[in-house]
C-alpha cells in the first residue's frame, strides 16, 4: 500500500477535498503537490513543490498515481490560448513526466460534455485533454465527468451560483447522470477508483460517482 501520489489542483474547488483524502489514505505513503504559492497546511506525508507551471520538473520514480483537478473558465484565463494551456496542455505534459517516469494511474477531471468533435469550445478542449491522454499509454486512466458542481468556491462565480440554485429546484425530475453533484462526491470516486481500478479506460459519469 506503499504509494505514492501526485495531485495537481490542490487549490481548487474538487482538489481541496481529494487532498484531505489522499492525506488521510492508508494507501498513500507520500502526497506531492504541485502549486504556485504554498499551502496554508502541514502533514507528514505532504510534499510541496512550488513550480513555474510553464516549465514543470519532477523527479524520476516520484509517484505512481497522479490526480489531476486542475481546471480554469475562459473568463478567469483572460483568453483562449490561456484556457488551452491551463486545461489542457498541463494536464498532458504532467500525464507525459508522469508516464515515463514509471506511473500507472492517471485520474482526471473534465467535464459533462466533454467532446473533441463538440461545436462548444470549452467542451472541446475538455474532449482533446481526453482523447490525448488515452494515447500516452497508462495502464489506468480515470476519465471524471462530472456534472454541475456543488460546494464552496472563495471566488465569485455568479453564472455557476445561478446554476447550482437552479439545479437544486429542479433536482427532483433531474436523471441522475445530470443531477448536480457535490465535490466531496466527485473526491471520494476518485479515490475509490484508485484503489481498485480498472485497466485501460475507465469513463465515470455524475451518477456513478453519486454511488461513490
Amino acid at each position: 500500500m506503499n504509494k505514492k501520489a501526485l495531485l495537481v489542483g490542490s487549490s481548487g474547488l474538487i482538489g481541496q477535498k481529494l487532498l484531505e483524502k489522499i492525506l488521510a489514505s492508508a494507501m498513500y505513503e507520500k502526497v506531492v503537490v504541485l502549486v504556485r504559492t504554498p499551502l496554508d497546511m502541514q502533514h507528514p506525508k505532504l510534499k510541496q513543490y512550488i513550480v513555474d507551471f510553464k516549465n514543470i520538473e519532477l523527479e524520476k520514480n516520484e509517484v505512481d498515481h497522479v490526480f489531476c483537478t486542475i481546471g480554469s473558465t475562459i473568463k478567469k484565463a483572460g483568453s483562449k490560448e490561456e484556457f488551452i494551456r491551463i486545461d489542457k496542455k498541463i494536464p498532458l505534459e504532467i500525464g507525459k513526466i508522469c508516464y515515463q517516469s514509471g506511473a500507472n494511474l492517471y485520474a482526471l477531471v473534465t467535464a459533462m460534455g466533454a467532446s473533441k468533435d463538440s461545436l462548444i469550445f470549452y467542451n472541446k478542449v475538455k474532449g482533446e485533454v481526453e482523447a490525448e491522454l488515452s494515447s500516452i499509454g497508462f495502464e489506468h486512466l480515470g476519465i471524471f465527468r462530472p456534472s454541475m458542481l456543488l460546494g464552496y468556491r472563495k471566488e465569485s462565480r455568479l453564472g455557476e451560483r445561478i446554476g447550482q440554485k437552479f439545479m437544486s429546484l429542479i433536482d427532483f425530475m433531474t436523471p441522475s447522470q445530470y443531477k448536480a453533484i457535490h465535490v466531496e462526491k466527485v473526491a471520494d470516486a476518485m479515490l475509490k477508483y484508485a484503489e481498485k481500478p480498472k485497466k485501460g479506460l475507465s469513463l465515470i459519469l455524475s451518477d456513478e460517482m453519486l454511488m461513490a
